[in-house]
């Protein structure tokens, strides 16, 4: 792990490879062990970094009341000093939300954008019951122990066709998520909507999903589509939220055809 100090909290991420820069933002409850497949995977010709996002893996635990706008400074200030200008920024599921934080406050800093198993916000693209419930359960099980409750999270990430050893590994990393990180995350996410971001998004985006994700279902993902102009979508079968997990040659293969097109 490498680290850097932003804002007064240190940072940590690892880095893999080298070429064009490609920056992974993990999901809630994770960290950047999470993106072992593509760290493997992508960095034969991209230089790869997945950061532990505030509060998570290695870094630091943010103010519990973190607010977006502050989340997004630090995204921005995480990218200014560790990442070569104009990376590729890929967030996936709550860092999806991270990404298009931090469009709202920096579009000129980053080069395009995946969004997979993304939402404009969980306000901004489920239904504000289902907010309130989502916001009522991790908000119940921030001081519990994480094995109380990562086995009901679990069949929600994965199919049932997903290998056990996948889903074993995902459990592991969820295992040491900390009370201040999920505090902090959800104070600062929980209730956002990003709807307005999306007409603005002027660089290339692709919008990676799995066809049988439960969390953000497929009429999300052909929203954010029809909201983004110029977006592409590609939707891999038979997999869940966790696509990068449970289909990782799919989904590397989806975003290494996608940067070649803007390098083309």
């Amino acid at each position: 792990m490498e680290t850097v100090e932003v804002d007064g909290l240190r940072i940590a991420y690892q880095r893999a490879g080298q070429g064009p820069a490609l920056v992974l933002f993990h999901g809630a409850g994770e960290d950047s062990r999470i993106w072992r497949p593509q760290l493997e995977g992508l960095s034969d010709e991209f230089t790869v970094y997945a950061w532990d996002a505030p509060g998570c893996g290695q870094s630091d635990d943010p103010d519990p009341e973190m607010s977006a706008a502050e989340l997004g400074a630090i995204t921005a200030g995480f990218l200014r000093a560790a990442v070569p200008a104009k990376p590729h920024l890929l967030g996936l599921s709550w860092g999806s939300m991270v990404v298009l934080e931090l469009y709202r406050g920096d579009p000129g800093l980053p080069a395009s954008l995946v969004l997979a198993s993304a939402y404009a916000g969980w306000a901004g693209s489920l239904p504000p019951e289902e907010v309130e419930r989502r916001h009522a359960q991790v908000e119940a099980e921030i001081d519990q122990p994480p094995e109380k409750f990562i086995d009901e999270w679990l069949p929600t990430l994965f199919t049932d066709k997903a290998d056990p050893a996948v889903v074993a590994e995902a459990s592991r990393i969820m295992a040491d998520v900390r009370p201040a990180g999920l505090r902090a995350l959800l104070s600062a996410s929980g209730r956002a909507d990003y709807r307005p971001v999306l007409p603005t998004i002027s660089i290339p985006t692709l919008l990676l999903y799995g066809a049988d994700d439960q969390r953000s279902p497929l009429h999300v993902a052909h929203e954010l589509h029809r909201q983004i102009p110029g977006s592409k979508l590609a939707v891999i079968p038979d997999v869940g939220h966790v696509v990068h997990l449970e289909a990782p040659d799919a989904f590397n293969t989806e975003v290494r055809t996608f940067l070649h097109g803007i390098a083309g």
